[in-house]
């Protein structure tokens, strides 16, 4: 019994180290081109030229991130972006919040049914509604303008409204029951019950919505000429267009386009582990 015992230990041992390989390698594969462009971004153009990629910077410079700054019209648009992906966040989570309640917890005439038909929206590319959309934004003079990046997305999301509206749906009825009976309406359960119960989802819906936001390129590309709104993929695309061979610059505009999306899962990790885990065990 005792050599059954160990040999089944090996094999869990064994197993465990084979999964830790293999989650190991997936780690090293996504974050080596994140590494190899930080490390690309503080070396001279020379040192790019005359050693590998590899090679580690020596010396370190950040002359790259300034010639970017002030010529690349990198600044501008990163708080263009930053004021597009805040805006509509916050839109996408209000509406969102609002939408997901009433299809999980309301009742009126085909309610599943409007919800599943606005589900199916899901299926339909992003491409197909570009040229109708450019058209009404065109028709209404909002094109180039702040309005016309944030309108078509600050309304709520399928995705957005269905993540939240499976996760409002396991919130226990008694609470809600209890909160009626103590004379709370509509919108104090869903401000005083429902949203503080849902913070882990809310957190990952978050941070969802903002990395979507923020490497959003197509639709800025076309609503959007010149540096009055560009956004910082744009202005990323058209950097890597003018400096086509000054990689060390290029490196540099990207590094700063993605720093600030790694601080922030950084910072919402444990939420987000969070509802995950919550996701499990329902």
């Amino acid at each position: 019994m005792s050599s059954e015992t160990s040999r089944s230990a090996r094999h869990g041992a064994l197993r465990a180290g084979v999964v830790y390989l293999l989650l190991i390698a997936g780690a090293l594969l996504t974050v080596a081109p994140l590494v190899l462009s930080a490390m690309t971004a503080v070396k001279t153009p020379a040192q790019f030229a005359a050693q590998s990629p590899l090679a580690l910077p020596n010396p370190v410079t950040g002359a790259n991130f300034h010639a970017v700054l002030d010529q690349g019209g990198m600044g501008r648009a990163a708080v263009v972006t930053a004021l597009m992906t805040v805006f509509i966040t916050g839109g996408q989570l209000l509406t969102s919040i609002l939408a997901a309640y009433a299809f999980a917890r309301t009742e009126f005439p085909g309610r599943d049914l409007l919800f599943w038909v606005y589900l199916g929206t899901m299926m339909v590319p992003s491409m197909v509604t570009l040229i109708p959309l450019y058209l009404m934004f065109a028709k209404l003079g909002l094109l180039n303008t702040f309005w016309a990046l944030v309108l078509p997305f600050v309304f709520g999301s399928p995705y957005a409204i269905f993540l939240l509206r499976q996760y409002f749906r396991t919130i226990p009825e008694e609470l809600i029951g209890a909160a009626r009976l103590d004379g709370a309406g509509t919108a104090d359960v869903l401000v005083h019950v429902v949203v503080p119960m849902s913070r882990p989802i809310l957190a990952t819906l978050t941070l969802i919505t903002i990395v979507t936001q923020w490497n959003n390129f197509m639709w800025p590309l076309v609503a959007s000429s010149g540096r009055t709104w560009q956004v910082l993929t744009v202005a990323t695309a058209n950097l890597q267009t003018q400096y086509n061979t000054q990689w060390t610059l290029v490196m540099a505009a990207t590094t700063l386009a993605i720093v600030p999306l790694v601080v922030l899962f950084l910072v919402f990790q444990r939420q987000v582990m969070r509802s995950i885990a919550w996701t499990g065990r329902r």
